[in-house]
């Protein structure tokens, strides 16, 4: 039970980040378990990214020139 209860605080945590989006718009994640990869874009359909940045956390935050469309997170499970 208290696995469930900490996990369901983490969806509260990222339904309280998503809520801060400026514009209402659709919201598409997806993870890879074999590669441990959680892609979250902002917009659905995906948009395609035209730049991207790699933070220090490993966390790849991708553009459509200069607007943030979406995020890649490595190693989800070690977080």
């Amino acid at each position: 039970m208290a696995l469930a209860q900490v996990n369901l605080q983490n969806y509260l945590k990222l339904a309280q980040a998503v809520q801060k989006i400026e514009e209402q718009r659709s919201l598409w994640m997806s993870y890879d378990a074999e590669a441990d990869v959680l892609y979250i874009n902002f917009y659905y359909p995906p948009k395609t990214a035209t730049e991207s940045e790699v933070t220090d956390d490993d966390v790849v935050i991708r553009y459509e020139n200069d607007q943030v469309i979406g995020l890649t997170i490595l190693s989800v499970q070690t977080r």
